[in-house]
Parts: C-alpha cells; structure tokens; sequence
C-alpha cells in the first residue's frame, strides 16, 4: 500500500514540460502579483493604525476634482484607442495583404516608431505643435492662419501624441489576423453580385473583428496608465491618473491613496480584459486565427449584422472610390503614405534639429554643427546615464529570454489543464499598466533595499520584457517541427542534451530576436526608472525625462538622435537574425 501510495505521489510530481515555467512564473508572482497584492491591501488599511478602513475609497468618491481625473482618463484612453485602431485599420489591410517577404519590410517602418522613446517622440510633437512649432511656423508663413493656432497643452495636443503613440500598437496586433483572412471568399461574393462595401462590412471586416478589439483593448490599457505625452502635451485640464499617482507617491508620500487609484486602473483593464475574452477569448491577442471567439447571443449577433448591413449601405456610394478594376487602390495607397508620414514625422525632424548650430530649437536649423553631439559626449551625467541603460538592459535580454523562452517552450510541448492560467500570467505584465506596476515595485523594492541600485532596475525592466520574449519564442514554437527532438530522444539523447543540441540552435534566430526586443525595451523605459532610480541610478530616458522639465534645447535632440540610432540598430539586426 506505502509503494502504490508512493508511486501515485511520484507521478504525480514528475517534472514534465509545463515546469520549465516554474522559473518566470516565480518572478512574475514575487514582482507583479505580491506587489499587487499589497497595493490592494494599502488601499485598506489606515495609515495610522493599520486597521481595515474604506475611507480612502470613500475620499475618491467624495472628491469631485478625482473623479474628474477619472473620467478624463478613461475618456482620453477611449478615444486614443478608437482613433488609433480607425486610423491604423486601413494602413493594416494595405500592409497584410501583402506577401510576407515584402510585409516585412514595410512593417520595419511600423516597428522604428514602435520601438523609439516616447520621450523622443513626445519631444519632437512639441517641437512640432508649439506656438513657434513647425506647424504653426507653416500655418502663418503661407497664410493659412493669421496668428498661431492652439495645437499644444489641451486635449488636441494630448490625442495626437497619443495616438501617434498608440497607433503601431493597434497595427501591429491587427495585421496578423488580417493576413489570415482567407481572400477566396470575398472573391466569391464579388462573383456573385456582392459590391465592394457589402463585401467589406459583412465579411472581411467580421472575420479582422478579432484583431481590432485586440488592437483598441491593448492600447485602451496602455494608455490608462500614460504620463509622459499629457505630462507635456496637456494642460491642467487633461491631467491623468498616472501623473496624481505620481504626485501622491513622489511629493505627497501618501501610499495609500496612490493603491487606491492604481487599484482602480487595475479594475479597469480587468473589466476590459474580461470583455474582450467573453467576445473573442484571450488566445486572440497572439494568435494569427481570426477564428476561436467566443459564441454571442442570438440578439447580439442579429444586431450586428444589421449594423454592418447598414454601413454597407451608407458606404455604398463610395464604391467607386476603393480602386480600379485591375486591383490598383490609388486613394488607399495616398492614405498609407500620408500614416506613414504621420509615424515618422518626429524622426525625421528630431535628427536635423540635433546638428543646429542655434541655441534654439528652429526649424529648419539655420546652420550646421556638431556641438551637441560634442556636449553629450563631454558630459559624465549623460554618459553615465548611457553606460548604465546599456548594461542594465544587456542584462534585462538575458534574464527575459531565459524566463519568457523556457516559458513558451513549456506551453508549445504541454497539454496541461493549467496553460491557459499560465499563458495569461505571462501577459500580466504587459496588460496591467505600467504605471502600477512601477509604483507597487517601488513600494516591494523600498523594504527590500533595491531602490537605487541596478539590480532593482533590472528586475522591473525584465517584468517588463517578457511578455515580448514569450509571445516572439512562442511564435517561433508553432512552426517547429517536434519529431526532431522525439527522434533524438529514442536514440537515447537526454532532456538537457536534446535542448541543448537540437532545440536551441534551431531556434537561435527567433531567440536573438526576443533578446534585442527585450533589449530595446529595457533601452527606452522610463516609467519604472522614474521611481526604482531614485535619482541616484538615471538611465538615458530619466536623465533625459529631468532635462527637459527644465528646458528644451538641441542637447536633447542629440540624446534623441543617438536613442533612434541605437534602437534602428536593434531592430535592423533583430530582422535580420528573424530571416536567417
């Protein structure tokens, strides 16, 4: 009876391929969802005496200047969200109807702008929208406007940089999905008698529906909780939750009001999450199927297609306007070049304003210099800040691609009941905002004593990477070709040695690619360095986020330039592994 007993218990804990997610799952429960946790338990707890209260909800309730904050941020994320995915739709059926070798390439230019500092580009739209911006220079100077036009510090301002922000997000996550669309049955509507806005609205646009909540649910949740672009885009007015959250921690040092507006942000991105996985499922975020949704009401559906029928009808004199008879869309094509403008515009102005040989950032630059560039290199504060982002994110790559690897690895060999709670650990750290995340590290990191140290940094750096390393390994996985490993194992190869020998070398490509996305994410964060630093171990993003509270000037554009040159670098060399 004791061996039989002994035997079930053996079986039972034998180590097979879901635990090699033991590793990540242990960092994300220790630095996401303990951190959490005590945040949730802050916001109910006096601060005098510990005991159990609500008083600090009833504070938000009762106060009407917070509950504006609320709103506004709900309202700003909503139409970030909606512009976003409306404007990017179009620029992400061009792009996913393309073959992959030439999708690739254009979507380089998706990704640059993805992946560069929002400091960057925050820095380049207020260049662009100020009272003397490049807009308004170009507004006067041709007649169009008799004075400068507001562009900048009010909720305008707010929405296109966050919006130009958000937008690669939404057509990133929408393009896989689209280009999975199978073509053949608008073709065979087309053949018979379906014109081109029903063909659109009742079926491609159905079967991309998907990818467009996926898209506006990802950058509804990360906008809840963005600072910078309000930060220095908005006024008084479009103040967020993330910046009183920043003020309730930083000069205030009133933690519990901080949990308890970082549990409401939290509340929100459940609820939206929750929403989306009762319409789509959660595999949808990642997954290239369009299919897998979840079954609607028989009302809900009846309702949407008469939407749909209804746009069709609406768009129906528009017809004409979606392109020739031989498949060429000259208004289509004039639109993607006018979003790949708007994706682009604070490189490309950001990078002749680094060589001015003026004090003042005027565009166009009345000479050419180098001094910036000189003053940066002379200055020990930048080049620390530099040294230190570079080998905080070296390590930031390794750490994320070894927890996030052997993560997907787990879930693309396991069957076990438990990988849908573990593949949505994985993406907890990209779903829950960064803001809160920030604040309840800073909160775990102060009793621990890693404030200020590298170490700390490290840490909420590679909590912040590895959803990417998991969803890029992961991709890899699908198309991997298992009875490799199954033919080496019944040659007498081991776990460890297949691994070693087979499995990784084949999935270098995709892992050298997951280490340079990590490490780019590591590179330009901010939010997590705003607290865990703590002004004492400023990365280039802090240093950078410090000067310019204090004046813009062309040593900023050169910091600017070098991060774009830098992250270009990464992203050039991530696609190249990617295709070799």
């Amino acid at each position: 009876m004791v061996s039989a007993a002994r035997a079930g218990w053996t079986g039972r804990l034998k180590l097979g391929p879901i635990w090699l997610a033991a590793p990540a799952l242990a960092f994300i429960a220790v630095f996401l969802v303990l951190p959490m946790l005590r945040l949730i338990g802050l916001s109910m707890q006096d601060a005098d005496t510990a005991a159990f209260t609500l008083s600090h909800y009833q504070k938000l309730a009762d106060t009407p200047v917070y509950m504006r904050i609320l709103g506004i941020t709900f309202r700003i994320s909503a139409l970030t969200a909606l512009f976003s995915v409306l404007l990017g739709y179009p620029l992400a059926s061009w792009l996913a109807a393309m073959p992959d070798d030439k999708r690739n390439k254009w979507l380089f230019l998706v990704l640059l702008p993805f992946w560069t500092s929002y400091l960057v580009k925050t820095f380049a739209w207020m260049i662009m929208l100020g009272d003397k911006g490049l807009i308004n220079s170009i507004l006067t100077g041709t007649g169009m406007a008799e004075d400068s036009v507001s562009l900048m510090y009010n909720e305008l301002g707010v929405i296109i940089g966050m919006v130009h922000a958000m937008m690669p997000l939404a057509i990133l996550t929408m393009v896989p999905v689209m280009a999975n669309v199978d073509k053949r049955l608008s073709l065979a509507a087309g053949s018979m008698g379906a014109r081109r806005s029903q063909r659109f609205w009742l079926i491609e646009f159905p079967l991309t529906m998907p990818g467009v909540a996926a898209g506006g649910l990802l950058t509804f949740i990360t906008s809840l909780g963005f600072f910078i672009v309000p930060a220095y885009l908005g006024g008084r007015g479009e103040t967020m939750l993330a910046q009183i959250i920043i003020v309730q921690v930083q000069q205030l040092v009133n933690w519990a009001f901080a949990a308890v507006l970082s549990v409401m942000l939290v509340v929100a991105a459940l609820l939206s999450i929750w929403l989306y996985d009762r319409f789509f499922g959660l595999s949808t975020l990642t997954s290239a199927s369009s299919a897998g949704g979840k079954t609607h009401g028989q009302w809900l559906r009846a309702l949407g297609q008469k939407t749909l029928a209804g746009l069709a009808w609406l768009t129906s004199p528009f017809d004409r306007l979606g392109g020739r008879e031989d498949g060429r869309q000259p208004i289509k094509f004039a639109y993607v070049l006018v979003i790949f403008f708007f994706l682009l515009a604070p490189a490309m102005i950001v990078v002749p304003l680094a060589f001015t040989s003026d004090r003042a950032l005027t565009f166009p630059p009345p000479g050419f210099s180098m001094r910036w560039f000189q003053t940066y290199f002379d200055s020990a504060i930048w080049i620390s800040a530099t040294i230190r982002s570079f080998g905080v994110a070296f390590a930031t790559a390794f750490a994320a691609t070894v927890l996030g690897g052997f993560a997907a690895l787990a879930l693309a060999r396991s069957d076990s009941r438990y990988s849908r709670v573990i593949f949505g650990l994985m993406l907890a750290p990209m779903i829950v905002p960064r803001i809160v995340i920030a604040v309840g590290l800073f909160y775990l990191m102060a009793q621990i004593g890693l404030v200020a140290s590298n170490i700390g940094l490290i840490i909420g750096h590679t909590l912040l990477a590895i959803p990417f390393t998991f969803i890029a390994i992961g991709a890899v996985l699908k198309g991997y070709d298992w009875q490799l490993d199954d033919a080496a194992s019944t040659l007498g190869a081991g776990r460890i040695t297949v691994l070693r020998l087979i499995t990784l070398p084949l999935l270098r490509g995709g892992i050298i690619a997951a280490a340079l996305f990590a490490f780019v994410t590591s590179f330009d964060e901010l939010t997590i360095a705003l607290f865990i630093s703590g002004g004492l171990k400023s990365t280039l993003p802090k240093q950078m986020w410090d000067d310019m509270y204090l004046q813009l000037n062309p040593t900023l554009a050169a910091v600017s330039v070098v991060i774009l040159v830098i992250v270009t670098l990464m992203l050039v060399a991530a696609q190249r592994v990617q295709k070799s």
